[in-house]
């Protein structure tokens, strides 16, 4: 698409929805009638471009340190400024209405302008104007952004029209030199569309993590990519793992009209609780440097590719990082709010919104995800409105949503819900090498079996839906005749639901002598340990970022020094013991000099040959307490994290915490033997470290009849269990520490 082409779109959508929204009245600026001795002052007009948006007010043009207010329609001010050395200044959060932005000493005023809210979709005639061809170009939003995108096409445009999906982030996938997510759709024959985000790689705007303009932005897209002619039946599906992921999630709940379904890969339910500060517990490891990173790729040519482009001549690209000075200090905010606030933590809630996506879903991840973690299932259940929801779970790292083991259910959602054929995985050899070597250093067989051979489509589509929609995936990394930590899952079981619904949650009372699983009733004494966050290395894993999802990786999880930790074991199991879901542990303790402390609460297996197997964690700042106690121990703890709900401990006083487990699936054979260990926060990721409170208090953890500390667990009865336990260091994302 030409700039040219495309600015003048743009202005003339501005110019549309302000003359809609009341501006333009000739009548109201005529001039009054005065008496002949009165002198009336006329306002200048501002010298720089003012433009509305959703709940947004852009200037842009100014000079630098220009001070600036905004008016309502009552003249009251509602906002001030000042001009940045680009030349421009965002206001968000304004009030749907209609506003003058003016100088600030009075002396120049701006035409009326109209801000809008996210109801104001344009006619279908300001999509299907915009012409979009193969390659790098840019795509116009409702408020005169431009995006930056990249359209890799399966063959020539006149061939088509293709089944299409978009990926939408604000990483680089319309960058023309990232090619890679492209050409393995292309392989699949499919149209692949990257688009950047506003503020980000040479996209217009300013960056803010999934601020309502990015969501409604996304719909935009949505709806230009699949005017195209070369676009199959005028309706696109959305890919990608981890962010672009995520914003899947966002981006569905606008419901565009044109989108058919959606993949969200390793994903969150929530950022606050799942990812920023689990349990109330500031992620630094992950969280803060990964925010810190789009920061500074949100900057003014923050990513690379970007300046190339605007060197070699991108006049639009290069424009479009004018407004990126405007971006919030993201790390400043995340800092000043340690507690949830619905103002800021509502609008970046995934489980707040996935009730509104009215499309076929596809979710994959892995439970010790090492950077969006594994809490994600919990958003399973609340897709209330999309006809069909699909998930496969299971152990490992960030990319395991990407691995053979996944990868065949995942292109046949595509192609029943995108493609609308039959699915043909016999090109999944083709890309099974790259995904395999390239990302997890590991060969790895891919299943292209083509199941629904032979039947027609709508037969296959039935055959699809009708089969359970959970699958979670067992033991990746030990399938049988595999290199240990390759790809691939040892066994599987199938569930109707999520969370599974013949799972119990199991008690295991904690007990004298570290003892785990007796009877409740005739549970004594307590356990005590000084909560030393330096007691064990932060992360169990300090190498590469990408490192980490290699078959050769390797790991470092030490084992708390005596006295740092309360550990609690079971006897050896009688039978096999499988664990599906969250669990969560009630635990009456006490807190010695100190009014707080950070919990982190792990379960691993100690297998018959004494070595030690990694199984998943939960965290919790104790003052945040649990508002549904009332409803039984044995249910999932719900954390308002509100600083209203704090309450830190008096000396002596003993207290009920309760400590949610993230999800987990996981097979507990005979003989091998459960752990709960509960120490500061630390050691048990892959790359999350933690901002803790933790200094050296004693916590005592009572364990009495008046005391009842439990840990209470998912389990599912009725699996067949492959016989063996899986070789230590064997399971991906799971360390084995030997004995």
């Amino acid at each position: 698409m030409k700039s040219s082409r495309t600015s003048a779109i743009a202005l003339s959508f501005v110019l549309l929805v302000t003359a809609a929204c009341g501006g333009g009245d000739e009548s109201s600026t005529s001039t009054p009638t005065v008496e002949p001795s009165t002198t009336v002052a006329t306002k200048a007009t501002v010298d720089f471009s003012v433009a509305p948006g959703t709940h947004q007010i852009t200037i842009t043009g100014g000079s630098a340190g220009t001070a600036v207010v905004v008016l309502d329609a009552s003249g009251e001010q509602v906002a001030q400024g000042t001009i940045d050395e680009l030349g421009s200044l965002l206001f968000r959060r304004i009030d749907q209405g209609d506003y003058t932005v003016e100088l600030a000493d009075g002396s120049a005023t701006s035409d009326v302008v109209s801000v809008y809210g996210p109801d104001a979709v344009p006619d279908q005639s300001f999509y299907s104007d915009q012409t979009i061809g193969a390659g790098f170009g840019y795509l116009l939003t409702r408020d005169g952004t431009t995006l930056s995108i990249n359209v890799m096409l399966p063959g020539p445009a006149e061939n088509g029209p293709y089944p299409t999906v978009v990926e939408y982030s604000g990483y680089a996938p319309s960058d023309p030199g990232n090619t890679t997510f492209g050409l393995l759709f292309n392989t699949l024959g499919y149209a692949y569309v990257g688009v950047n985000m506003r503020g980000t790689g040479c996209s217009g705007g300013s960056y803010r993590f999934f601020e309502e303009a990015q969501l409604l932005d996304g719909y935009d897209a949505i709806e230009a990519i699949a005017a195209q002619r070369w676009v199959l039946d005028n309706e696109v599906g959305m890919v990608g793992i981890s962010y672009p992921g995520i914003s899947q999630l966002f981006v569905a709940s606008t419901q565009p009209p044109s989108l058919v379904a959606i993949t969200p890969l390793s994903v969150i339910d929530d950022s606050y609780r799942s990812t920023l500060y689990p349990g109330g517990i500031l992620n630094t490891g992950f969280a803060v440097e990964w925010t810190r990173q789009r920061v500074k790729e949100a900057a003014p040519y923050g990513q690379e590719w970007t300046k190339k482009r605007a060197d070699e001549g991108d006049a639009l690209c290069a424009a479009n990082q004018n407004l990126r000075l405007q971006n919030p200090d993201l790390e400043a905010e995340i800092d000043a709010n340690p507690f949830y606030s619905s103002e800021i933590g509502d609008e970046i809630n995934p489980s707040l919104m996935v009730g509104d996506i009215d499309v076929p879903v596809f979710v994959a991840g892995a439970w010790q995800d090492e950077q969006t973690g594994g809490r994600f299932p919990r958003l399973l259940d609340k897709f209330t409105s999309s006809p069909h929801v699909y998930a496969t779970l299971l152990n490992g790292l960030h990319t395991e949503s990407l691995s053979p083991s996944v990868f065949p259910r995942f292109a046949e959602f595509l192609s029943f819900y995108v493609a609308k054929k039959v699915p043909d995985l016999s090109a999944l050899p083709v890309i099974a090498g790259p995904l395999a070597g390239g990302i997890f250093g590991a060969d790895a067989a891919i299943d292209s079996t083509n199941r629904f051979s032979g039947q027609s489509f709508d037969a296959a589509l039935a055959a699809f839906e009708a089969e359970d929609p959970i699958v979670v995936l067992f033991e990746q990394g030990a399938a049988d005749g595999t290199t240990p930590r390759s790809p691939q899952a040892r066994w599987s079981a199938l569930f109707d639901a999520w969370p599974i619904p013949g799972a119990v949650m199991t008690p295991f009372a904690l007990g004298a002598n570290g003892s785990l699983g007796g009877d409740p009733t005739k549970a004594t004494g307590s356990t005590d340990y000084l909560s030393d966050p330096e007691a064990v290395p932060p992360t169990f894993y300090t190498g590469s970022g990408s490192g980490i999802w290699r078959a050769d990786v390797a790991f470092d999880w030490v084992a708390n020094p005596a006295g740092t930790a309360a550990v609690f074991t079971t006897e050896p199991l009688q039978e096999d013991l499988v664990v599906v879901g969250a669990g969560t542990a009630a635990l009456w303790i006490e807190v010695a000099g100190a009014d707080d402390t950070d919990l982190e609460v792990t379960i691993s297996e100690v297998r018959p040959d004494g070595s030690e197997t990694y199984v998943q964690s939960g965290w919790l700042r104790a003052s945040h307490r649990s508002s549904n106690d009332a409803d039984g121990l044995d249910r999932l703890p719900e954390h308002s994290h509100l600083e209203s709900d704090r309450s830190t401990f008096a000396a002596g006083e003993t207290r009920l915490v309760r400590v949610e487990l993230f999800p987990v699936a996981h097979p507990f054979r005979q003989g091998s033997r459960l752990r709960m260990t509960i120490d500061a926060p630390g050691g048990n990721r892959g790359v999350w470290a933690f901002r803790t409170i933790s200094a050296g208090e004693k916590v005592t953890i009572r364990h009495d009849a008046d005391h009842p500390s439990t840990l209470y667990l998912p389990i599912v009865s009725g699996l067949v269990v492959p016989s063996g336990v899986a070789p230590c260091n064997s399971l991906r994302g799971q360390p084995c520490r030997p004995s």
